[in-house]
């Protein structure tokens, strides 16, 4: 082969190779930055359906399916209730038996594929909680959000904001408590959600610009008579509330933040995405490189939504080392070094997102003691 022959076949090969890991990390960066709310997140694992009959579910034995206390349990057709795990009732060494609450929709065939989700309930507040609840449209400035309203005798509202992989129905875990402490609840629908705006750019933020539309649910909820808000976020929504808090002309009327699993350094979560969909380990830095230059997320903001000198309200800190999306040890940080106002709950066996699930009782006191002062 002639040398310049050579060069250019070579420079064809580098272009070529550049080219394919670009696009490689273009599509790991999807598993975060086009996450679909209602829709399995990929690091969440499969199971499958032997036998569901009367009060009991049979499933293939694995760590997921032995998870305790309750959750969701969902295919594309099908959706149930499931509660913990009945010791000495599996038929086979290789199933685990749970007591199923109910089935809200579809059937549980044998050899159904499912996932264990922290979305509990589906439908509306009165339909799954039996909760009369008004639907509200909030002026976004992309458009109107849809949102639910619980109402109650005080006046310290609730905003409840959902975070990856999961829609509104995801609060209504909690609802029912809030409703008993008479609290009034205002559950988001923000931007990229069904019945919300799209991002201008197609792409979810991680809470970066979609902190704009809780804060338009912030002004509406001072609006209609509230005087003090505390906002109650879960993964991403919890940094959505985090940059609120911050950044909000009307941050002086939040009294109180819960943050549930807290996505509080964008880059590990995304890597975490990305290598739940089998990413190789050296494409994961183009993943995050993809997603800056997507997004416009910038290497200051991993950091400004765990900034412990900012924080000026009482804050309650609910996550589990067993998180393998939103690290544990930036939540520890953070409540290590905001020990006056920061109370970290710690929630053992439990996935991302999924606090309440794995321990109802506790985290439901839990939050009822923080909640009570700042009534």
């Amino acid at each position: 082969m002639r040398p310049v022959t050579a060069a250019a076949a070579a420079l064809t090969a580098v272009i070529g190779a550049g080219v394919a890991a670009l696009a490689a990390g273009r599509y790991a960066s999807d598993a975060a930055l086009k996450a679909r709310p209602g829709r399995p997140l990929p690091a969440d694992p499969r199971l499958t359906v032997h036998t569901a009959d009367g009060d009991r579910i049979t499933l293939t034995r694995s760590l997921a399916a032995l998870r305790p206390g309750t959750y969701g349990l969902g295919s594309d057709g099908s959706h149930a209730i499931v509660g913990p795990v009945l010791d000495g009732q599996a038929p086979a060494a290789d199933t685990v038996v749970r007591r199923l609450v109910r089935v809200t929709h579809g059937q549980l065939e044998p050899g159904a594929k499912v996932r264990l989700t922290p979305q509990v309930y589906v439908g509306n507040p009165r339909d799954a909680l039996g909760l009369e609840h008004a639907d509200v449209d909030i002026p976004g400035e992309l458009g109107g959000l849809p949102a639910w309203f619980v109402p109650g005798g005080r006046d310290t509202w609730v905003i409840t904001v959902h975070g990856l992989g999961t829609t509104r129905e995801h609060p209504m875990v909690v609802m029912d408590l809030l409703h008993r402490l008479r609290l009034p609840v205002l559950d988001l629908a923000y931007r990229g959600d069904v019945g919300a705006p799209r991002q201008p750019d197609g792409l979810g933020h991680l809470g970066d610009s979609e902190w704009r539309d809780l804060d338009a649910a912030l002004r509406y909820a001072v609006r209609y008579g509230a005087e003090r808000v505390v906002l109650y976020g879960w993964s991403t929504g919890a940094t959505m509330a985090l940059r609120a808090a911050h950044h909000s002309a009307l941050r002086d009327r939040i009294s109180g933040l819960v943050l549930d699993s807290p996505v509080l350094d964008w880059e590990l979560t995304l890597r975490a995405l990305a290598a739940a969909r089998h990413t190789p380990a050296p494409l994961l830095p183009l993943a995050v490189r993809a997603a800056q230059g997507r997004t416009g997320l910038s290497g200051d903001r991993v950091t400004e939504a765990a900034d412990a000198a900012a924080l000026s309200v009482p804050t309650l800190l609910v996550h589990g080392p067993d998180d393998t999306l939103a690290p544990w040890r930036r939540s520890r940080e953070l409540a290590d070094r905001r020990p006056d106002l920061v109370t970290l709950y710690a929630v053992p066996d439990a996935p991302h997102a999924a606090m309440w699930n794995a321990d109802p009782k506790g985290y439901e006191e839990t939050l009822r003691r923080f909640l009570t002062p700042l009534m």
